[in-house]
């Protein structure tokens, strides 16, 4: 086992001549993936921040309030 073939918490290094080509279509899905993930993200965000409302934390720190009222 060579030292250098591999990296510190054990994982094995592939070399240059070691590694082949990914196929077109491989290329092609992992693309597609990532699109679509990122797609997913940004629609994520957009509806939180378009249907975001200040207020809706003020019920639960009124409720809060009243119980620590009631227990001590």
């Amino acid at each position: 086992m060579e030292r250098s073939g591999f990296e510190p918490f054990g994982e094995q290094l592939v070399s240059a001549t070691d590694s082949q080509s990914q196929s077109r279509a491989s290329k092609l899905l992992l693309r597609a993936g990532t699109t679509v993930f990122w797609t997913l993200v940004a629609g994520i965000v957009l509806a939180r921040a378009a249907f975001f409302e200040p207020g809706v934390y003020d019920r639960f720190s009124h409720v809060a309030s009243l119980a620590k009222d009631l227990l001590f």
